[in-house]
């Protein structure tokens, strides 16, 4: 009997290291300073992109917007040939979980439940088409919070601001001679 309580503690340990060794990372960061110019670049295409979106929804007073799109920006100007940044992923992204959040808000209003499930549906959904953006999940949970329901939310202001971010980073990522923005677009 003692030796079948000593077999599962052992066992116990085993999972409980191989559980933890996963917690604390399997490699290393292999991450790299990018050059001067690239860094550059990246900083004025992001300072374009936002300024401009800036003014559409200080005019607008639509504050609320600006979470995902600072993180899109991030990934646009910072990491422009990522699968998550290319104009599928950021236009699809935020157009699916703006449209989620708005219906979650009609149907179940603004609480703690519909806010996660408005979140969650557009990353399945997201996940789903081939169109997964990150900052989007901001943008589902913008779309309970402060869409008010209305279906133009997503077009007015979401789509717009998108489609500037995405217009700033076809020119400024397509000046450097070094980037090529996109890599695909559908």
């Amino acid at each position: 009997m003692n030796e079948m309580k000593i077999k599962s503690m052992e066992t116990q340990t085993i999972v409980q290291k191989g559980f933890c060794q996963k917690c604390l990372g399997q490699g290393k960061n292999t991450a790299v300073i990018p050059p001067v110019k690239y860094i550059l670049t990246s900083f004025i295409a992001s300072f374009l992109g936002i300024l401009a979106i800036s003014y559409v929804a200080l005019e607008a007073q639509l504050f609320a917007l600006f979470p995902p799109l600072g993180a899109s920006a991030v990934l646009l100007y910072g990491a422009p040939s990522a699968l998550f940044s290319q104009p599928r992923n950021l236009l699809g992204g935020h157009l699916i979980a703006a449209l989620v959040g708005v219906i979650i808000h009609r149907v179940l209003g603004i609480n703690v439940v519909s806010i996660a499930l408005a979140v969650s549906l557009a990353i399945v959904i997201m996940l789903t088409t081939k169109t997964t953006h990150p900052p989007a999940g901001a943008t589902a949970l913008l779309g309970v919070a402060a869409s008010e329901g209305s279906f133009l939310w997503p077009f007015i202001p979401v789509a717009i601001s998108v489609l500037i971010l995405l217009l700033v980073a076809l020119i400024v990522n397509n000046l450097d001679n070094n980037r090529s923005y996109p890599e695909f677009w559908y």
